[in-house]
């Protein structure tokens, strides 16, 4: 059976940035195949497309603030102020009544989780909470679509994602989650399903079904706006602080010369 690369495997191959790896994707200029919810590139393909190319593989970057004209940007997420996020993540979470956080490209956390449903909330202290909810988070990562849309989770719920980009990179993710479906609640085959997935007890999960996110359709589209808006609020700010210490490493290079 041939073997599947994943997004951050070609990422990693041809030293590009995700946003590059998916425009190329869209555009068929990669070989990839969608395999169930997940986006795949067959390693065979992959090889022969490489063969094929005349381009060679980008080298590695560069340290951050090292001389040259090719210097590269700060860290992403030392750059924010995570307080400051925090309390606007907060902020958006209340007024939008759904569940909100921030990852990077990968699914992993970097703000804490805001308004969380009291399914996610009972739920997280299972054995395989983490492990399911950052597989959720880094699949909303290798969506194609770059305009946010709705995604059932493990859980059962639905969420979206708005792309933070920072000049021409992607460099995290706003996630909304904890939205209830038209046919939610599930069934008791349902819930036991959703217990097993997790490892939790059945009695855990059907004790907590509705405590999820009832939106009309009104409200769920104004969310998936929402979430888009907040993504570019923090694109906004970690460009203005990676700015900012770009200037401030200039000045220090300039009074210590």
């Amino acid at each position: 059976m041939t073997e599947m690369l994943t997004a951050k495997d070609m990422q990693n191959l041809l030293q590009v940035d995700r946003s590059t790896i998916y425009r190329m994707a869209e555009a068929k200029k990669l070989p990839v195949v969608k395999i169930g919810r997940q986006w795949r590139f067959p390693a065979d393909e992959v090889e022969k497309w490489l063969r094929n190319q005349s381009i060679a593989p980008s080298p590695a970057p560069v340290t951050p603030f090292s001389d040259g004209e090719n210097s590269a940007e700060p860290d992403f997420v030392s750059t924010l102020p995570l307080t400051c996020i925090q309390l606007i993540q907060d902020a958006f979470a209340e007024a939008m009544d759904v569940m909100i956080l921030i990852t990077d490209m990968d699914g992993n956390l970097i703000t804490q989780v805001s308004n969380p449903c009291g399914l996610y909330q009972a739920i997280r202290q299972a054995p395989q909470a983490i492990e399911k909810c950052v597989e959720d988070w880094a699949y909303l990562g290798e969506v194609l679509e770059f305009e946010p849309k709705y995604v059932r989770s493990h859980l059962g719920l639905w969420g979206a994602r708005g792309l933070i980009r920072v000049g021409k990179e992607l460099k995290g993710m706003v996630i909304v989650g904890g939205i209830a479906g038209d046919d939610w609640p599930p069934s008791e085959e349902g819930a036991a399903a959703i217990a097993a997935e997790f490892a939790a007890p059945v009695d855990l999960v059907m004790s907590h079904l509705n405590e999820a996110f009832y939106l009309d359709d009104a409200q769920k589209k104004k969310t998936l706006l929402l979430v888009q808006r907040m993504a570019d609020i923090v694109a906004h700010i970690a460009a203005e602080r990676i700015a900012l210490v770009g200037k401030l490493h200039s000045i220090a290079e300039l009074v210590s010369a």
